[in-house]
């Protein structure tokens, strides 16, 4: 028995003889996601791990301490500045009610954060204080305080009035104290320097515990590091160096096998933490080797380990903190950073390689599987590699081929009758059943040709190449090739085969160029093809072909390179018309590699991106992903089978995937709507426990409308693979897409003060696709002239502005009208003015002043029009001997004179009557309403008038004398005719001797 347990100690592999219920649990680790200081931790050594009341994440290490969300960390350091970490150095973490958390350091005491204040309180040590600054552990007292061991000491917290108390232990404890935990029925335990010690409900003394088991004694009486109760009220306990021990539930104490003192071990590494898991196992966290796991009542434990062959392993061995979070994932602080496992997804599991694991593959892909008749699993993997997997034994056994075929995939697998199993590779090698016997490159003939596809029938190989097809019988050595003839439609489709699969009788070869099916095994040539053609969607769909499979139902499946085809049945008479299943269907993608049904019917394939179902009832189309355990990405090879115990397996790159619950119609797990982990108002963060929760409000007042919100699903699942999304309704149009691999933030600038609704959206990926959302009022304040009042008032003040200024304006254009008129009236009179001189400038003769020929004849045709016969005289005038003044004189004096002969004229004559210069020294006069008579008389006042004057110019005098022609107006005739008879008179007063008035001739008798 003894040797028994120091082989359990040494070697996980001495679990597996114990015929677990779940027989692939021994060779699977937990994958972790690893949370380092490339995420933002202060220093790689993590301590400690809870989660708040809000769900979030605090990790303390030997450098600070930070608040996770899954993708935002808040780091809180010492500085020695007030409300900080008294010490960078956490030890122990303890989240409060309140969503504060208690912090135990390591130099600097003890500290209490306050979410709303986003501030750290530390507590004094001494008087009044904490027994020591070193604190090792710290323990709930239901809701009211905590208990606090420290280097020197027990102390109390009492939260509500936030006041510490030294708790005396008696003589018999040391006064180190490394855990303290106080249970359901209110027992104190303490983990102290010398062993364990309670002080039971109403007692005031702390004894040692009784144990009837002599192991388990050895345990309770070493150094007690950490303390835990789980779900059951067992008691776990853990020592500095012999293990750990429980207390059953019957009270009696046990020691843990394996990890416990027995005759050929006894020192063992210290345990710094316990956490239960869902599944009822208890997880001991240790420094230096992993974690343990443990379920009361096996007989060993199981190691989960850091191995450096696997980037998903633990990250280090020396675990100081252990949690199993609001969501069930198992949480670790290690040496190396911390990480999270979920241990919800055991719908699908991961075997991975590693040199360093003795269950661990012997490489990273797997290229075929074949379960024999033995119920046993053999995976072909590279490098001429071989693993046989026995799950009822709890073994896997690495095999290696030699010769060529040492570096050489093994891509294909098949069972002879008597159980030798053939494998394909570079050429062909056979492996005894019993003895795992290795003969490699058994057929020469074969021995350049990698085989890639492999199916016995009746006693034969069919061997699929990339040359070609061949036929091999192992008992007479026959080989037989047959390949595509370019010439022969009926020979092969391709010479690439890829798959081989005998169904309903018949041989399928899948190659790269369509199926080429035959009737039986001994066809090389007659094959039926079957392959794409363009344009007719009722064909396949890619003519690259995967794996060729049947269904429970009788369908036909196949896989290809253009997505999933299939038929109801395998029957292919006639024209078969195939259903094609792509990316709009819902496949993740459409290179399928490998079809595989279940036992309930689902076909399940294997795709370049991922693992896919095609539920048998309904056809929808679910994908895997990493919440449900899916971690190998990438599958190229035609490797699936169905596991001894009804789990799906997929060769992929990384490892063997094994749907171990393909069922499909498990209910999902829940998922948490998103949270806000984070906020900005302006410049100035929201504290933690400010943050609004699920349908509280966000208020922005009036100055800062900037916001930047951070939010996460806070279940710490499968975080890049979750999507999000956010709205703010009543400002956005639609929906805002996080770019993947993002942290989750809304950003809004310079919002509209208003009423808003912020949306947060997340949706996950898996079997069971869910989208979950969180709605938060968002409230901005209006700025102070944005508020009603004022708006009011300033629409009343406008108001009466604008009336104001309609009112001046009218004054302003009514003065400008008044000014407009003013300027119009001046300007027309300005205007007249200028017409009038323009008008007398135009009817004016220049050097005298008088009418011009043109206007004086304009004014004289209105006179004749008003005059009757008679009423109307024209006197015309004639300087005499003007011609010997000009010579004698010059041009200037005849001026002069003409200008004093007008001068004299116009002073004869009265207002009415019109004088004008006819030409030269010609002038003429209109007399209206005056007769002949009357004419005449005023003729001669005027010639006795310039008879009588002198001109002077220049010294000289100049008489000027006249002779004047005077005709009056007759009926009906013209001016012209007019001023004719009055020229004519003029003419004959110069005949008759000059100076003298002469009336027009048939007017003579009027002459007075």
């Amino acid at each position: 028995m003894l040797l028994a347990l120091l082989l359990v100690c040494l070697l996980p592999l001495s679990t597996v003889r114990a015929a677990p219920a779940d027989p692939w649990a021994p060779f699977l680790t937990p994958w972790f996601e690893r949370v380092g200081t490339a995420d933002g931790l202060p220093h790689s050594v993590t301590t400690a791990v809870v989660q708040d009341s809000r769900g979030l994440i605090w990790i303390g290490t030997m450098g600070g301490l930070v608040r996770y969300d899954g993708f935002r960390m808040q780091l809180f350091d010492a500085h020695g500045q007030q409300n900080e970490l008294p010490d960078a150095y956490v030890r122990t973490l303890r989240a409060l009610p309140d969503g504060g958390v208690l912090v135990g350091t390591n130099a600097g005491g003890l500290a209490r954060f306050d979410p709303v204040g986003n501030r750290f309180h530390a507590y004094p040590s001494g008087v009044g204080g904490t027994s020591d600054r070193k604190i090792y552990s710290l323990a709930a007292d239901g809701t009211r305080g905590a208990w606090i061991a420290t280097d020197r000491g027990l102390d109390y917290l009492d939260l509500g009035r936030n006041t510490l108390t030294h708790i005396a232990t008696g003589d018999a404890t040391a006064p180190r104290n490394f855990s303290v935990l106080q249970d359901r029925q209110g027992n104190l335990w303490l983990g102290n320097d010398r062993g364990l010690f309670v002080r039971e409900h109403g007692s005031q003394r702390f004894v040692r515990p009784a144990s009837a088991n002599a192991v388990a004694a050895i345990v309770l009486n070493n150094q007690i590091w950490a303390l835990h109760e789980d779900a059951e009220g067992r008691l776990w306990v853990g020592s500095g160096q012999t293990g750990a021990a429980y207390r059953d539930t019957d009270g009696h104490w046990r020691p843990v096998p394996g990890f416990s003192p027995s005759d050929s071990q006894h020192n063992f590494a210290t345990v710094r933490a316990f956490a239960e898991g869902d599944d009822g196992a208890e997880r001991i966290g240790t420094d230096g080797n992993g974690i343990l796991s443990y379920r009361a009542g096996d007989p060993a434990v199981r190691h989960i380990v850091h191995d450096a062959a696997r980037p998903s392993s633990l990250p280090g061995d020396s675990v100081r903190g252990l949690l199993t979070d609001a969501s069930g994932n198992l949480w670790a602080a290690t040496d190396l950073g911390a990480a999270h496992t979920d241990t919800h997804a055991r719908m699908v599991c991961s075997l991975l390689p590693s040199p360093l694991d003795p269950r661990g593959l012997a490489d990273t892909n797997v290229h075929a599987i074949l379960v024999d008749s033995r119920q046993r699993i053999w995976l072909g993997l590279g490098g001429g590699q071989i693993d046989l997997i026995d799950l009822h034994e709890g073994t896997i056994h690495h095999l290696q081929l030699d010769g060529v075929q040492q570096h050489r995939d093994v891509q294909a697998f098949t069972e002879m009758p008597d159980g030798t199993i053939w494998a394909g590779t570079m050429g062909l090698a056979r492996i005894d059943p019993d003895t795992l016997a290795v003969t490699s490159n058994v057929e020469p003939r074969l021995a350049a040709q990698p085989i890639l596809s492999m199916l016995e029938v009746d006693g034969s190989l069919l061997l699929g190449s990339y040359v070609g097809a061949y036929r091999y019988t192992p008992a007479t050595g026959a080989l037989d090739h047959f390949r595509h003839d370019a010439a022969d439609p009926s020979s092969l489709a391709s010479d690439t085969v890829r798959e081989i699969a005998r169904i309903d009788g018949r041989i399928w070869y899948g190659t790269t160029g369509g199926i080429s099916v035959a009737d039986d095994a001994g066809a090389d040539r007659g094959f039926r093809t079957l392959s794409q053609r363009d344009g007719d969607r009722g064909n396949l769909p890619q003519d690259y072909i995967g794996s060729i499979t049947t269904d429970p139902d009788g369908g036909l499946w196949i896989a290809t390179f253009g997505g999933v085809a299939h038929l109801p049945s395998s029957r292919i008479e006639g024209t078969p018309r195939f259903r094609v299943l792509g990316t709009r269907d819902g496949l993740s993608g459409e290179k399928v590699n490998a079809l595989l049904p279940d036992a309930h019917g689902h076909v399940w394939a294997s795709l370049s991106n991922g693992v896919s179902m095609i539920d048998r009832a309904s056809g929808a189309v679910h994908n895997l992903g990493a919440r449900d355990g899916l971690h190998v990405p990438s599958y190229i090879y035609i490797a699936a089978a169905t596991a001894p115990d009804g789990a799906v397996m997929f060769g992929g790159l990384g490892g063997l995937t094994i749907v171990r619950h393909p069922r499909g119609d498990a209910p999902a797990e829940p998922v948490p709507a998103p949270s806000i982990t984070a906020a900005r108002i302006g410049r100035k963060a929201i504290a933690p426990g400010a943050l609004p929760q699920r349908g509280e409000a966000l208020r922005l007042d009036g100055d800062n409308r900037d916001m930047r919100v951070g939010f996460a699903v806070l279940d710490y699942r499968a975080t890049l693979e979750t999507t999000y999304s956010y709205w703010m309704e009543g400002f956005d149009q639609s929906w805002t897409e996080v770019p993947a691999g993002s942290p989750p933030s809304a950003v809004y600038t310079n919002l509209p003060h208003g009423q808003y609704t912020l949306h947060l959206r997340a949706s996950t990926r898996g079997m069971h696709p869910v989208t979950v959302q969180s709605t938060f009022p968002v409230t901005v304040a209006p700025r102070w002239f944005e508020t009603l009042w004022l708006r009011v008032l300033a629409a009343v003040a406008g108001a009466l502005l604008v009336a104001a200024v309609i009112h001046l304006r009218t004054l302003y254009l009514r003065r400008q009208a008044k000014r407009l008129q003013r300027q119009i009236d001046e300007r027309t009179r300005d205007l007249q003015e200028a017409n009038a001189r323009l008008d007398q400038l135009a009817g004016t003769d220049e050097l005298t002043g008088v009418y011009n020929r043109r206007r004086f004849l304009e004014l004289t045709q209105g006179v004749r029009e008003l005059a009757g016969d008679g009423d109307a005289c024209l006197a015309v005038l004639d300087l005499d001997r003007f011609k010997q003044i000009n010579d004698g004189h010059g041009h200037l004096a005849g001026d002069a004179v003409i200008r004093a002969v007008t001068d004299i004229i116009v002073g004869q004559c009265g207002p009415n009557d019109l004088v004008g210069r006819y030409g030269g020294e010609e002038l003429v006069i209109c007399l209206p309403d005056c007769d002949a008579g009357q004419a005449v008389r005023a003729a001669e006042r005027i010639r006795d008038a310039l008879a009588a004057t002198a001109v002077h110019y220049n010294n000289h005098t100049i008489r000027v004398t006249t002779s004047i022609g005077v005709a009056a107006i007759r009926r009906g005739e013209s001016v012209e005719q007019w001023l004719s008879r009055a020229d004519a008179a003029l003419y004959e007063a110069k005949r008759c001797g000059r100076d003298r008035v002469v009336l027009a001739p048939d007017e003579a008798d009027v002459r007075a």
